[in-house]
């Protein structure tokens, strides 16, 4: 299987200081990130989504572009995701045309794998705006998935902004308390899907500010650090984007000031668990 290597980084944050996120840092920081990819020629380079922090529409539409164009030099084919804070006061066509690029979901072969971006509705809903709080999980962003899950003849490397895992939050600064805004609700709805697979997969995501491994059913669900934030940096920013090697291993390497590193073999990825146990007041058939 031919390798392939890409260039992740996510939650930029670009704008003002707000809570642990050093937005002022994102673009000397993103300017570091260039060196990194001019360096490490990946074949690719996958931005999670989470460009700007918002705040109206006209100082999101300036932050936005002034990520835009911090990506543009960069001399390798890259690929954007939108994150709740890129939707919050723009659409998707606002981001598309800064960008250059379409944010529908697609699919991409590279080497031996098929990187796909699922680029599902990531747009918070806000009580007063929408009369409903939170992510919400588009029935046509998963059954777009679980058509290619199905149809896959070939490694799956899925990249999205919202993780999927349900993995614990427990000690995160955002979400500890605040697990429903984490991940979609129905998620083991896509986890269901994913079981499907008979192909190797890896998910990434960003969203959740801190490097996690989580695996489900043999799959395992990356998360990264975002750019800018420093809850587990603290007083500096974590500077975090990683390194993604696919072949028949996956190689996970997130550098900067929060490090962390996971090797797991692809083939692995197939091997399904037994479905958890009822709960254990309901009575158990035996054999």
């Amino acid at each position: 299987m031919s390798s392939v290597r890409i260039a992740v980084v996510a939650d930029i944050h670009h704008g003002a200081d707000h809570m642990t996120k050093l937005g002022s840092a994102a673009l000397p920081l993103l300017a570091e990130f260039r060196r990194f990819v001019a360096d490490a020629r990946p074949d690719a380079v996958i931005d999670l989504g989470d460009r700007i922090s918002d705040s109206n529409r006209d100082t999101d539409l300036v932050l936005a572009r002034e990520v835009a164009e911090a990506f543009r030099p960069m001399n390798v084919p890259r690929f954007h995701i939108c994150g709740n804070h890129d939707r919050d006061h723009m659409e998707v066509a606002d981001n598309e045309g800064l960008l250059g690029q379409s944010l529908g979901n697609t699919t991409l072969d590279i080497g031996g794998w098929r990187l796909v971006l699922w680029r599902a509705d990531s747009r918070i809903r806000r009580p007063a705006r929408d009369g409903m709080h939170g992510f919400v999980l588009a029935e046509a962003d998963l059954l777009w998935l679980a058509g290619v899950v199905r149809q896959a003849d070939r490694p799956l490397a899925i990249m999205s902004h919202v993780p999927v895992s349900g993995h614990a939050q427990t000690g995160n600064y955002y979400f500890e308390r605040n697990p429903h805004l984490s991940t979609y609700p129905g998620a083991e709805r896509v986890r269901a899907v994913l079981r499907m697979a008979r192909v190797p997969v890896v998910c990434i995501a960003g969203h959740v500010h801190w490097n996690t491994l989580t695996v489900v059913d043999g799959i395992p669900h990356l998360t990264l650090q975002s750019l800018t934030e420093s809850f587990t940096t603290h007083p500096g920013p974590s500077a975090a984007w990683a390194l993604l090697e696919l072949d028949d291993a996956i190689a996970w390497q997130v550098f900067g000031n929060d490090p962390f590193v996971q090797r797991l073999d692809a083939a692995s990825t197939l091997r399904r668990w037994v479905p958890p146990l009822a709960p254990f007041h309901q009575p158990v058939e035996r054999a």
